[in-house]
């Protein structure tokens, strides 16, 4: 499916029922990263998967910015009247959603960040050298979004009052210090480490990440996602459904 926000043509898909979570993936990706968390996730809950600006099937871009990223998912809420969300996001998408959170501090019911940094310096150096020489190849805006944003103040963190996760490998891009610092400095937020886990090797289709936000899913809502029936996995109005 597409919808149009802020000018840009986003692709999205929905599948399941019951209380809405977002999945936004990272930098160069789509939300096909998400196949099996959504498989997880859509029994007890509706699972809105973005294909953000520039990403998978959406609208390409010439450039881009997080702020733009996050103007995006907030007008898509909007656009679809969805009540009080969860948001997931991995890297970029997390980035993006620790902006939203901040300007809206009452758009969303809960925010879940997997390998998301406040700045370029707080990626590892090793991996900034990476991608300044990568992006000296292939002059990629993508990479150039990473060399020169986010730009998240600790005045941003502290707006953020939601329930607040922070996820990160223990062999992330991202200094285990460096979320540890984002969970602390959100008004309700809490840490999470993938032990011997890099930065996508515990998200990217894979079955660990659903047993890591689960419970925290669950404190959310206040129920625990449901056991599939015939009520919670039917399609309605054409475009909710069981993810394959």
């Amino acid at each position: 499916m597409k919808i149009c926000v802020n000018g840009i043509e986003i692709h999205y898909e929905v599948y399941g029922t019951g209380p809405p979570i977002i999945l936004l993936h990272g930098n160069g990706e789509s939300m096909e990263i998400f196949d099996r968390l959504a498989e997880d996730l859509c029994s007890g809950h509706t699972v809105f998967l973005i294909d953000t600006r520039g990403h998978g099937e959406s609208q390409g871009m010439d450039s881009f910015c997080y702020a733009d990223i996050a103007e995006d998912v907030a007008a898509f809420i909007t656009s679809l009247n969805i009540c009080r969300p969860i948001l997931y996001g991995f890297s970029d998408g997390g980035i993006a959603g620790l902006m939203l959170a901040s300007k809206y501090p009452d758009m969303l019911a809960g925010l879940i960040v997997s390998g998301a940094n406040l700045t370029p310096k707080d990626l590892k150096l090793g991996f900034r050298i990476y991608l300044r020489l990568m992006y000296r190849i292939k002059r990629d805006p993508l990479l150039k979004l990473m060399l020169d944003e986010p730009n998240i103040t600790e005045s941003d963190l502290r707006r953020i009052s939601v329930p607040t996760l922070v996820t990160a490998g223990e062999k992330d891009i991202v200094r285990v210090s460096h979320a540890e610092y984002i969970a602390d400095t959100v008004q309700n937020g809490r840490l999470t480490v993938a032990k011997d886990e890099d930065h996508s090797s515990y998200i990217v289709n894979s079955e660990k990440l659903y047993p890591m936000i689960s419970g925290f899913l669950a404190e959310i809502i206040g129920w625990p996602p449901e056991t599939p029936t015939e009520e919670n996995i039917g399609v309605s109005e054409g475009r909710r459904g069981v993810r394959p």
